[in-house]
């Protein structure tokens, strides 16, 4: 039977210790506070010469383009989102193939530098006209780098101190107490993601303030959204250490789990060029998910209703990593 009084006092005893530990707490701010940091001084001005032109209604790349060089062609299903990316300067040049239009940003010199390279092939299209200020990599990359430092701080704060514990014999000793599984898996999650979420907001908080990066949408939808990654992700960390019981078996599978979603999730770069196999693995990434979410509403305005689709999965991968660590979770002794 759940006891709120021995679910209490695990809960506090698990915050105390990460709060007095201070080595870990300082590394947790000031590694994402020093990178986002960076990449606003590295990163302040695009720096590149090649030209991205989108492709809306089409999967193939036209044959009278094969022959353009220095240009990368994405394809988009949907006229907004392809209008949404030029009007932010993330491309250069919307081309509809089967309305025979083509768009261009006003304020984007590199959209009349794509205009000359394809005025040949554009010469029967009608112009459409978009405006739109282009927005900086740091506007870009900072829920990339929150959600990054999210998944490290969820993962290994809960599935390498759940196996330490195990290892050390003091899930053994809780286990003869009264404290039941689910009380102790409980606190256990419920500690972790309040401490991942209020460290997050902090850094969001003075990062905004100091950087002044571009928030377009709801400051409210952007914490729900940070708090069903943060829960996915902690949950997560909870199944891959459910029966576990060493600590180097456990940090190469958090490495091999979180290892691929910085790379795929689309922490650093886009992937819009990446072949479709890639960008459907993607898809099956808690932190796909947190980081299209953040960056709809930070850079596009996005309301929950856009969002609506991430905000399930996220709950849904929540739910499903929660019931299977509670199902496999073992004490490491017969109780």
């Amino acid at each position: 039977m759940f006891k709120a009084r021995r679910f209490l006092a695990i809960f506090k005893t698990r915050n105390l210790e990460f709060w007095r530990d201070r080595s870990a707490l300082s590394w947790n701010l000031a590694f994402p506070l020093l990178l986002i940091v960076g990449m606003a001084v590295v990163f302040d001005k695009p720096n590149t010469t090649e030209l991205k032109v989108g492709l809306v209604d089409t999967q193939e790349k036209p044959s009278e383009l094969e022959t353009i060089k220095y240009t990368e062609f994405v394809f988009y299903q949907s006229q907004q989102e392809a209008n949404n990316k030029l009007s932010h300067h993330q491309i250069d040049l919307v081309i509809n193939p089967t309305l025979k239009l083509y768009y261009v940003n006003q304020q984007s010199s590199k959209g009349y530098l794509a205009l000359g390279v394809l005025s040949d092939y554009l010469a029967s299209f009608e112009q459409q006209q978009v405006n739109g200020q282009a927005i900086r990599y740091v506007d870009w990359v900072v829920p990339g780098i929150l959600s990054m430092n999210v998944m490290f701080s969820s993962l290994f704060g809960v599935g390498y101190v759940i196996v330490r514990y195990r290892k050390n014999g003091v899930l053994k000793r809780i286990s003869a107490t009264p404290v039941s599984s689910i009380e102790f898996i409980t606190a256990q999650l419920l500690s972790r993601f309040m401490i991942v979420l209020a460290i997050s907001s902090s850094i969001f908080l003075i990062t905004w303030l100091s950087l002044g990066f571009l928030v377009e949408g709801s400051l409210m939808l952007l914490l729900l959204i940070l708090a069903l990654g943060t829960a996915s992700l902690v949950a997560l960390g909870l199944l891959v250490a459910a029966r576990l019981q060493s600590e180097e078996l456990t940090g190469g599978l958090l490495n091999m789990a979180s290892w691929p979603m910085m790379l795929l999730s689309g922490v650093w770069f886009s992937l819009e060029g990446a072949p479709q196999w890639v960008q459907s693995a993607a898809q099956l990434l808690p932190l796909t998910h947190m980081i299209d979410a953040l960056r709809a509403v930070m850079i596009d305005g996005a309301g929950i209703q856009e969002v609506a689709w991430h905000l399930m999965i996220l709950t849904l991968m929540t739910i499903v990593f929660v019931t299977l660590g509670a199902k496999f979770f073992s004490w490491g002794s017969n109780r």
